[in-house]
């Protein structure tokens, strides 16, 4: 340290040597985000004056998709009546009897208001579920690509394991594809609409995992094992493109009820990311050991976002419009991506992508492993071909890689967000796009 005058500056290295040492075995095991790391190669290049196609982030710039104006007066209102002080711990009652008549307007079920928990976004509710139900060692159960899943289970310190889901099923996992691994399972996480793919799974498949968690319940209640129970994860429910369709595990199979989670808030569905007001709906034992830890954690959502989503969600006829609106600008914005994907396919490149399903997320292919730049580097990987293609076309995507797909199953798929694109940022980049891969040499 050094005294300069009366105020002493403490150096950038301070106690890292001794913080190698004195880490707890969780913070050792928690790796950094992957996409934070993308984030700021991005962020250097735009400093640099150059306009770039940003698809990596999962969020929604407000410059292109603001907050429903409604919703924004209604913060603002609630703000002005003074209420910012600590929110009840499971949250104000009026927005939990607005989830609830959500939920049975959107889903025909109709949970006990003790089932319900506001919390801090869906992360924390996520979080939560990871923390409650599980010990370290058990096992988490998910599909891959999936977000987040590796992250929790290196924090919580549980065992995981990824079944690498498949690009004809938009990569939403089938039923059959996880069955034979339930018995070891304590948890299950399913994402639909999902990200990082944008895949939403059918009907028939959502069944299927209700009928299967029902089916393992009864055998563990005869062996005296604990149950297996699962995490869906719905927050793009409302961002679902024509000939597809949302459903709930629960909706479909209501005998699974007693072990379900539904994790669901405004981030995605109302661009509302920034201000984290995000809920969990299961059953009521449950709900209530999540807002103990929550207790502890602090995790809420400012008191007034909740009463102002509270009044929101009540105004159907604008939740309605602003639905419809909102699903069809981020449809603009995936279908141009799509064009531009399936445009470079039919002039002989390497490239594909899975026409849009749900959320904001496209699933895009380029097979260019083993090919060499004009330089003579060789492009070995999802990795090498993401920073190629954001130094060489200004073009920027997640590798299925940063969602737990190992390196040698990626295959060239990868993660185009469109929350923070206008339709002209994606056809504009389709001629730098043509350029870079012209460029390249065979292996």
């Amino acid at each position: 340290m050094t005294k300069i005058g009366e105020i002493f500056r403490i150096p950038p290295d301070c106690g890292a040597e001794d913080a190698q040492r004195g880490f707890s075995a969780m913070a050792r095991a928690m790796a950094p985000s992957s996409i934070l790391t993308i984030a700021n190669e991005i962020r250097e290049l735009k400093e640099a004056g150059v306009a770039v196609a940003d698809m990596t982030v999962g969020d929604f710039s407000p410059e292109q998709f603001p907050i429903p104006a409604r919703l924004r007066e209604l913060v603002e209102e609630e703000l002005k009546a003074g209420r910012t002080n600590y929110p009840p711990s499971q949250g104000e009652k009026a927005l939990r009897e607005a989830v609830r008549a959500h939920v049975l307007e959107t889903q025909d079920i109709d949970y006990p208001l003790d089932g319900i928990v506001i919390v801090g976004g869906g992360r924390p509710a996520l979080y939560s579920v990871y923390r409650v139900l599980l010990d370290p060692g058990e096992l988490v159960l998910f599909p891959v690509p999936s977000w987040n899943n590796n992250n929790f289970a290196e924090v919580c310190q549980v065992r995981t394991r990824a079944v690498l889901a498949r690009p004809e099923d938009a990569f939403q996992p089938t039923a059959a594809m996880l069955a034979p691994h339930v018995r070891e399972a304590r948890l299950i996480v399913l994402n639909s609409p999902q990200n990082p793919s944008g895949g939403v799974m059918r009907r028939a498949e959502m069944e299927a995992f209700g009928r299967l968690l029902v089916a393992e319940n009864a055998r563990r209640a005869e062996t005296g094992e604990r149950p297996l129970y699962l995490m869906f994860d719905q927050i793009y429910q409302g961002l679902v493109f024509p000939g597809h369709e949302h459903f709930s595990p629960v909706q479909l199979v209501p005998e699974c009820a007693p072990w379900v989670l539904h994790v669901d808030g405004i981030s995605k569905n109302y661009c509302a990311t920034g201000l984290r007001c995000g809920w969990l709906v299961g059953p009521p034992a449950i709900v209530r050991k999540v807002t103990a830890l929550l207790t502890h954690v602090g995790a809420w959502a400012p008191r007034p976002v909740q009463t102002a989503t509270a009044r929101f969600l009540r105004e159907r006829s604008v939740l309605t419009a602003w639905q419809q609106n909102v699903t069809t600008r981020v449809r603009e914005r995936l279908d141009a991506l799509h064009e531009v994907m399936q445009t470079l396919r039919s002039e002989g490149f390497p490239v594909d992508a899975i026409e849009p399903q749900g959320a904001i997320y496209m699933s895009v292919r380029f097979q260019l492993a083993g090919r060499r730049t004009a330089g003579g580097r060789v492009l070995a990987g999802g990795e090498a071909t993401r920073a190629w293609l954001l130094r060489e076309s200004s073009f920027a995507l997640v590798p299925f890689s940063a969602f737990g797909v190992a390196p040698e199953d990626e295959d060239g798929w990868f993660r185009a967000s469109v929350g923070a694109v206008s339709v002209q940022d994606v056809r504009d980049a389709l001629p730098r796009l043509r350029r870079a891969l012209s460029s390249l040499l065979p292996a």
